[in-house]
């Protein structure tokens, strides 16, 4: 198993970087993406406080470069299976932000129709082959997708996101188990934020490291820093091709940390405030505009001008689904099943 220990930052200061493996495009794409995310999520937090969108949410504030870096190493064609905290994936992979706002509303223009809500987004046109609300759930439907597109030959590789919490529960292991077993083109991705829910994971396993579980399953894995979008990126770009190419599942562990509580009533006051300070200090967005600026790729005008769309994109999908209908009652029975 490959660690990479991850680096340090305090305040302004940052370590010298190295960005001669990576083309200005996805430079520019890993800011593009972790900035939509982050804008985003903060506007569904302002929208849920003002009792507009039903239901709770699990946000991926903190989280961003985990998303951002593993989908902008994958192909159109290929696709992610999501979580219960899976706005940040669709995004990343390119769902519709105006209709996908208008899911978390339950409104007939969402991607789908407002029966999935946040925890049940779904669009297959980007890629999503769906989020799921259940711990862990995601993993055998990932590999069911995966050995579908082998028996295709599609050369697609499908991107299986999940918490440290799921790798504790069986379908973790009968998922890598059997998909290494057959070599399925599969890339699962802990996003290890240290807590499931209230429970540190120094409390639910021994090993300080989910990836240290791939050599049972004979399949590399390799711990990153999921703070840091370019070095996601350049882990997920090097396992995506093994996996493409036929040598079978990788188990990419980054280690990460969600700025608030587990959902949005959750205070998070388990946490101590010296920790989620630490986190802070090394915040995904920061390190990513700190990036483009040192590599040449954004003026600090261009990387303002793209945010400033972002802001206009994120508006606008605040209004598409603030002004969507309700779904018609009548509605309620189908997609159920496929015609």
């Amino acid at each position: 198993m490959e660690t990479e220990t991850p680096m340090t930052m305090k305040g302004d200061r940052m370590p010298q970087r190295d960005f001669q493996d990576v083309e200005p495009a996805d430079l520019e794409g890993l800011f593009r993406k972790i900035s939509l995310i982050r804008q985003f999520e903060e506007k569904v937090f302002e929208l849920f406080g003002k009792n507009l969108i039903p239901g709770t949410l699990h946000l991926y504030t903190g989280q961003e470069a985990v998303a951002a870096g593993v989908c902008q190493a994958l192909e159109p064609e290929d696709l992610v299976q999501s979580t219960h905290r899976g706005h940040g994936h669709c995004l990343a992979k390119g769902a519709d932000a105006e209709r996908m706002m208008a899911e978390l509303f339950g409104k007939a223009g969402g991607l789908c129709k407002g029966k999935g809500g946040s925890m049940h987004i779904t669009d297959v046109s980007a890629g999503v082959i769906g989020a799921t609300g259940v711990v862990a759930s995601g993993l055998p439907l990932a590999v069911g997708a995966a050995l579908s597109a082998q028996m295709r030959a599609s050369g697609q590789v499908v991107a299986c996101f999940f918490g440290d919490g799921a790798s504790n529960n069986g379908t973790f292991h009968e998922s890598l188990n059997l998909a290494s077993l057959w070599k399925l083109p599969v890339l699962f991705v802990c996003e290890n934020n240290l807590y499931a829910m209230g429970t540190r994971i120094s409390r639910a396993m021994v090993l300080e490291n989910v990836a240290d579980r791939a050599s049972a399953y004979g399949m590399p894995g390799r711990v990153v820093d999921g703070n840091d979008g370019l070095e996601v990126f350049r882990a997920a770009r090097k396992a995506v091709a093994a996996v493409r190419s036929g040598e079978g599942p990788f188990l990419l562990e980054c280690k990460t940390y969600r700025h608030r509580g587990h959902s949005r009533f959750d205070p998070g006051k388990y946490r101590p405030d010296e920790e989620v300070r630490h986190w802070k200090e090394r915040d995904p967005v920061e390190r990513i505009r700190r990036d483009v600026a040192e590599a040449g790729t954004l003026t600090p005008e261009a990387a303002e001008g793209i945010e400033a769309e972002i802001r206009d994109l994120v508006e606008r999908a605040a209004r598409f689904a603030m002004e969507s209908p309700d779904p018609d009652p009548s509605t309620v029975c189908e997609d159920v099943y496929k015609e």
